[in-house]
């Protein structure tokens, strides 16, 4: 993928997971290759990754809109913060902030958190959750 092909959005989104790894103080490296992971899935190439990571945009203005790409952004740093098997309370408090951020109520931003984290676990994948969501 050629990087005049990633939208803005897209940036803004793994520019958050590369924040949600680091927000707990402890980059470790199952976080690192979740991180490429993910650009992998997205057809992203490692140095297109990198040159996002080191080119960063301003992320409030690049919200995602549909429940879908709000599931889908959500999942991700949910993962993000599973990978090494721990949630920290600033890893638990940032995804809080993304939930409220992305518009959802602030009053339901703990019972997302904790699905999502419950959801990660288990393995429940991104197409389920949002079949429950609309089901």
């Amino acid at each position: 993928m050629e990087n005049n092909q990633i939208t803005e959005n897209l940036k803004a989104h793994f520019l958050r997971l590369y924040q949600m790894a680091v927000c707990d103080d402890d980059f470790s490296a199952l976080e690192l290759k979740m991180l490429y992971r993910c650009a992998e899935e997205r057809g992203i190439s490692p140095k297109n990754l990198d040159e996002i990571l080191m080119n960063p945009i301003n992320l409030k203005s690049w919200v995602p809109k549909t429940i879908e790409e709000k599931v889908d952004y959500l999942y991700d740093l949910t993962a993000m913060i599973w990978a090494d098997g721990t949630v920290s309370q600033n890893e638990y408090s940032a995804l809080q902030k993304y939930v409220v951020m992305f518009g959802f109520l602030e009053e339901n931003a703990t019972a997302i958190v904790d699905y999502l984290i419950e959801a990660v676990k288990t393995g429940k994948n991104k197409s389920e959750i949002i079949y429950e969501l609309k089901n």
